[in-house]
């Protein structure tokens, strides 16, 4: 259980801490089993959500809410370890204000997983001028600094791990084996899990639309020479009666990529519609505990 191990993990450490569980919208017993941990030990508090807004905007509340000099973003299903929460201490006193968590190890995830992650990665990496660390996720520890800077972004449209690595601050790595889960399923589809990469891809990079640009160029200047090939074929060999399914495909062709550059467009105009309503990023229904 999460809340034994994390007890455990931090009585060990000569540090004053809080615990601070987001509800994100739960259906089950979760809540009344957080109030009950929460009324046997006054450190654990709870920022309860009025409907499920998603995990970007659970991180985004545990932000708002914490209160101490360093913060430690973990997911309760234990395949972050709480064990190296003494080792992020260390070395945040020894004058780094972010301790990043890398994954050496992702066997508990799936091949499918890990080989979609890498290629995330690899690609985001590239079109983007903000690098994210590989293997790395919200498992990490954040001087009060950083928190704060953080606090400072609040666009709707949220991917945290570019927001994370967007503040910046003097950073150091360690490197962890990530274990399986303590209970439940994993509730990020392949669905989710893509739009979550799309979100990243048009967060922080507008390399698709440059793409797309010089894409056109080279398809409309491509269709000019051939426009003028068939232009001088005609004038020396005369006119001949083109194949009915050369053309077909070449409509079908242009047409596809006609609506690929607008359902591009669409990405990034959806995306400054939802930001120009300006509504909040998660509504809270109660907070449980002393909180600020």
């Amino acid at each position: 259980m999460f809340v034994q191990r994390i007890t455990q993990t931090i009585n060990e450490i000569p540090e004053t801490f809080e615990i601070l569980f987001v509800n994100d919208g739960s259906t089950d017993s979760t809540l009344e089993l957080l109030k009950s941990y929460s009324a046997q030990d006054s450190r654990i508090k709870i920022v309860d959500f009025s409907r499920n807004f998603g995990k970007e905007a659970a991180l985004t509340a545990a932000l708002d809410y914490s209160s101490g000099d360093a913060v430690i973003p973990i997911d309760a299903d234990l395949q972050d370890t709480p064990e190296l929460i003494a080792e992020m201490i260390r070395k945040w006193h020894e004058g780094y204000e972010v301790v990043l968590a890398r994954r050496i190890d992702r066997s508990s995830d799936s091949w499918f997983k890990r080989f979609t992650a890498r290629m995330f990665y690899k690609f985001h990496n590239i079109i983007s001028q903000l690098h994210i660390p590989e293997n790395v996720g919200d498992f990490r520890l954040m001087d009060r600094a950083a928190v704060n800077a953080l606090k400072e972004c609040r666009e709707s449209c949220r991917f945290m791990k570019g927001l994370f690595a967007w503040a910046g601050f003097k950073s150091f790595v360690l490197d962890y084996k990530r274990e399986q889960r303590s209970a439940g399923r994993a509730k990020f589809n392949g669905w989710r899990l893509w739009s979550l990469a799309l979100e990243g891809i048009t967060s922080f990079s507008t390399a698709p639309l440059t793409i797309w640009l010089y894409l056109g160029g080279t398809i409309s200047f491509s269709a000019f020479v051939y426009l003028a090939y068939i232009f001088m074929r005609t004038l020396i060999y005369g006119i001949d009666v083109p194949g009915y399914a050369s053309v077909v495909c070449l409509i079908l062709f242009f047409g596809g990529l006609n609506l690929m550059g607008i359902g591009l467009l669409g990405q990034y105009l959806g995306r400054t519609y939802i930001e120009s309503k300006h509504r909040p990023i998660y509504i809270v229904r109660k907070v449980y505990g002393e909180t600020k």
